[in-house]
């Protein structure tokens, strides 16, 4: 396994919509547990593939309820909103009080190909929420009420 540079604000991959997995290959599988060990490496608790510099809808997350690894998730419910701090590996030294859902049930598929659902509340729930959003070219500074630097 490896670990990778992590892409950084200003890098056009994280303003891009991430592609579809098509087929799930062993690449596909080697750059999930790249990922995850880079996530690790970095102390975080989720990672999306544009954050290491691949346009592909890949996320994983371990935000203290285990390691989840998705491919091509997706929210298909929300409930209650609530605002907290945020900060990202792409975005060194800042942070945001950033709004979001306070629950969400997640649909994407497992390293299998399986499809599976994810209900996540509190944390769980933002950072799923704040990968998922990196698919879609957003960061957290999008969405933020306040910025906090240092």
């Amino acid at each position: 396994m490896a670990v990778f540079k992590i892409v950084e604000v200003g890098d056009p991959v994280l303003r891009e919509k991430a592609q579809p997995v098509t087929k799930i290959t062993p690449a596909l599988l080697r750059l999930l547990d790249d990922m995850t060990e880079t996530m690790y490496a970095y102390h975080g608790v989720g990672l999306a593939a544009p954050q290491v510099g691949v346009s592909k809808r890949v996320i994983v997350v371990d935000a203290g309820k285990g390691l989840y690894q998705l491919i091509n998730p997706e929210i298909i419910a929300v409930a209650g909103s609530e605002t907290d701090r945020e900060g990202c590996l792409s975005i060194p030294g800042v942070w945001g009080e950033v709004t979001r859902a306070a629950a969400v049930t997640v649909r994407g598929l497992n390293r299998s190909g399986e499809t599976v659902e994810v209900e996540a509340e509190g944390f769980f729930a933002r950072a799923l929420q704040h990968e998922i959003d990196h698919l879609d070219g957003i960061l957290f500074i999008d969405r933020a009420l306040k910025i906090v630097k240092g």
